[in-house]
């Protein structure tokens, strides 16, 4: 399932113009909802949904009413409440007890695709910048000015979406980013499942090895590239392609050694070593250099303590430290807030 918003729009830009399509958004939250400010959903006239905004309940009656817009061409907003015992996400017994506010416009080339075309554009250059959507006053909606602003550094995004108001209208600005971006140095068996829950992720995701037998393309599929260049190439490229998070992983100290010592002044958000702490001190050593001489935080052993010890319980031990590093989150239980 397609859910993260390049992968949508890279899915919906080929096809543009050869079906009709309608951008729904969730504009207005009162209490709480599956889905946070500002997710996004695209739907075709021949039944193709990109994204969701619930837990997958909502999806059919929003298609329904999308297929009035495309008739229509005329924007509407739609409102579904878990409080009202009327209302079909109370009879249903769906939902997570609170209203959400949703916008459905018509996508299409006399309205500049609402700007999408440039949205996806921006993620492809691997810029930051903010998506605004008129919606208020609501008989204007489908007929605001959509755009994209610019920054230089993503991290000074503020990633919440939220209502701002700009002459004398209320917009929805949503924080445009592009997708995290991994280096996997080694391709073996357990590099498979570390790869594969990126991907469902939407990351993108680089394998380097330069062993024969390792990184074949027909294990890593998806993968953005696969690299067997000398280690020393890799400083060069992680800095042009903007990689944010590299985990060691070859099995080969020697080899985790020359790509440490090759991406130790990387300006890498996450550094992780596959491994217990005394096979980390070898890598360090076999490297000549310091953990305090690295640029990017150091993370090994790696992964979160979840439990379990298969290559899938490890890759998501990885990925999710990795997901709450890069999103400058603690990793603790939700069920301890307000404790």
């Amino acid at each position: 399932m397609v859910t993260d918003l390049k992968s949508m729009l890279a899915t919906w830009h080929p096809l543009r113009d050869e079906q009709q399509w309608v951008l729904a958004t969730l504009y207005k939250i009162e209490g709480s909802s599956y889905r946070k400010l500002g997710a996004m959903m695209l739907i075709s006239s021949l039944g193709q949904r990109l994204g969701m905004l619930s837990g997958g309940c909502l999806e059919a009656d929003i298609q329904r009413h999308a297929k009035q817009v495309m008739t229509s061409l005329t924007s509407k907003t739609i409102t579904y409440d878990a409080t009202d015992e009327d209302d079909l996400t109370f009879q249903l017994g769906i939902g997570c007890g609170g209203v959400v506010h949703i916008v459905l416009q018509s996508v299409n080339s006399a309205n500049e695709y609402l700007n999408l075309d440039f949205v996806f554009n921006a993620l492809k250059e691997k810029v930051s910048g903010y998506y605004l959507q008129p919606v208020q006053p609501l008989c204007e909606l489908g007929q605001g000015v959509f755009s994209i602003r610019n920054v230089s550094d993503g991290l000074s995004v503020n990633r919440k979406a939220q209502i701002i108001e700009k002459n004398n209208q209320h917009w929805l600005q949503v924080a445009v980013y592009p997708a995290p971006h991994i280096l996997i140095v080694g391709g073996g068996a357990d590099a498979v499942a570390v790869y594969s829950i990126a991907k469902q992720l939407g990351w993108v995701v680089t394998v380097w090895d330069p062993r024969a037998a390792n990184a074949k393309r027909q294990y890593f599929q998806q993968a953005d590239a696969i690299l067997r260049c000398p280690p020393q190439e890799l400083t060069q490229y992680c800095e042009k392609q903007k990689v944010d998070a590299s985990i060691l992983m070859a099995h080969s100290v020697e080899l985790d050694a020359n790509a440490l010592y090759a991406l130790n002044q990387s300006n890498l958000k996450y550094m992780g070593l596959l491994g217990p702490k005394h096979r980390r001190a070898q890598v360090f050593e076999q490297a000549n250099i310091a953990i305090q001489e690295v640029k990017a935080p150091v993370f090994g052993p790696v992964g979160l303590n979840l439990g379990g010890d298969s290559p899938e319980s490890i890759a998501l031990s990885l990925i999710s430290e990795i997901h709450a590093v890069l999103s400058n989150k603690d990793a603790t239980s939700l069920s301890n807030w307000g404790q």
